[in-house]
């Protein structure tokens, strides 16, 4: 059985006769695995970098997948050269993987829209805010809440079409003969591609330094225009600091969740680096601390648990 993160999941390495070896996963929602399922096959047709599916059980909850290994690009993260592969392979993973894809095998939704936007933003404010015992004005958050959806939907809105990964971090990348691939991709959907690049380097235990993002950004925009010619970067990079906002908020919503509640020390730690990415994103966005005022204090209050 290998180690589980924040899924319920189970993973198990088997071997055949001949000692190869394969993975095997236990799913605990039917749609959840036909969504990775789909996705996979989907990818691997197009030649993109994941692991393929081998076999699905007749009930769809369980099956097995090819093994790339034990190494994380998380453990490698003082490699540029990895880095800046995998950031510009996910650039063909959200864009050539979008082409011809079946939205709507997507779990739970098919697009990133208003609705799931404001999800992660309550996740925020009843997994990980109400249970710190600060108090703090609902309302107000809501008003700014409110903001941040306008902000992520138009962005997105203005975007072709895109494979939104959700959660694409340096543990979900793995390293084989020296390249990057991708695996946890089932909560996918069509989106903005800055989530996933402020999911990537914006990512609390990793501690990117500043200047490792200002070139793995500039990196993944050469390899994305190259696949979409006619992207303004001035608007992209215009969208990004709301896009790492949400996600940054989202983050700690999961680690409240799996910090306080599931009681995973893993993620507990986690809590005071994604407070300080949230302090860093204000402190380098002045016109955040403008659109979001009351966020801004709120992090400072937010930064005495420390």
């Amino acid at each position: 059985m290998l180690k589980q993160q924040g899924s319920n999941r189970v993973y198990t390495r088997e071997y055949d006769a001949q000692g190869h070896s394969y993975i095997r996963v236990e799913g605990t929602n039917r749609d959840e695995n036909r969504a990775f399922i789909y996705i996979s096959r989907h990818f691997a047709d197009l030649g993109l970098p994941v692991p393929r599916v081998l076999w699905v059980s007749e009930d769809e909850m369980s099956y097995t997948q090819e093994d790339l290994g034990d190494t994380i690009l998380f453990d490698h993260l003082d490699d540029y050269t990895l880095l800046e592969r995998a950031i510009r392979a996910l650039a063909h993973v959200q864009v050539t993987g979008a082409k011809d894809f079946d939205w709507s095998v997507c779990f739970p939704v098919p697009a990133m829209d208003e609705r799931s936007i404001r999800w992660d933003l309550n996740y925020f404010k009843y997994c990980f805010l109400k249970g710190t015992k600060i108090e703090f004005s609902e309302p107000q958050l809501e008003d700014e809440f409110d903001k941040i959806v306008a902000n992520c939907t138009l962005a997105t809105s203005l975007s072709p079409a895109a494979f939104l990964y959700r959660d694409f971090q340096s543990r979900n990348v793995m390293i084989k003969d020296g390249q990057p691939f991708f695996i946890d991709f089932q909560g996918g959907r069509r989106g903005p591609t800055q989530y996933d690049v402020a999911s990537f380097l914006w990512q609390a235990k990793a501690n990117f330094p500043p200047e490792t993002r200002a070139r793995l950004i500039d990196a993944y925009l050469d390899e994305l225009k190259q696949l979409q010619p006619n992207l303004s970067e001035e608007a992209w990079r215009a969208a990004l600091p709301h896009f790492v906002l949400l996600r940054t908020l989202q983050v700690l919503g999961a680690y409240g969740y799996r910090g306080y509640f599931e009681r995973k020390q893993h993620f507990l730690e986690s809590i005071p680096k994604a407070l300080c990415n949230l302090r860093d994103l204000f402190a380098t966005h002045s016109e955040l601390q403008t659109q979001y005022p009351y966020l801004y204090a709120l992090c400072h209050d937010l930064l005495l648990l420390l």
